[in-house]
């Protein structure tokens, strides 16, 4: 059994669906940090706040002992907007890695044509001379 896990393990597309999972997770942290640093704050400047904390109260909350506001309900949108970019950022990313390598990959040559046999009216022909003998 440990034997055939190691070859399960060792073959080709296993390592390379690792390697490529470990490098997706790296660059979706650089995504992130970009359009958290970046882009969100640039599109904030439209709403004249931090894009990331854009949200709407949805419930007020009430003061207790300690003077702190508790109970408040907040949509939080601009959260919710920053993660749908970097999902965008890459898949697109990943859509041009995959058209890339789908280019660089040998094109299969078509495979050479049957050689042509006789056609339908040779053959009869050819039985036709065969019966009259």
């Amino acid at each position: 059994m440990l034997k055939e896990f190691k070859e399960f393990a060792m073959k080709g597309n296993l390592v390379d669906i690792a390697v490529g999972f470990v490098m997706g997770a790296a660059f979706n942290k650089v995504v992130a940090s970009f359009t958290g640093g970046i882009v969100s704050p640039l599109i904030g400047l439209l709403f004249d706040t931090d894009f990331k904390d854009l949200k709407y109260k949805l419930k007020d909350g009430t003061l207790n002992d300690a003077g702190e506001m508790v109970g408040e309900v907040y949509l939080e949108h601009g959260q919710f907007i920053t993660n749908v970019l970097d999902f965008i950022i890459v898949a697109f990313v990943m859509f041009m890695v995959v058209k890339g390598v789908n280019k660089m990959k040998k094109k299969e040559e078509p495979a050479p044509e049957a050689p042509a046999g006789p056609s339908q009216e040779d053959l009869l022909s050819e039985i036709r001379d065969l019966l009259k003998k």
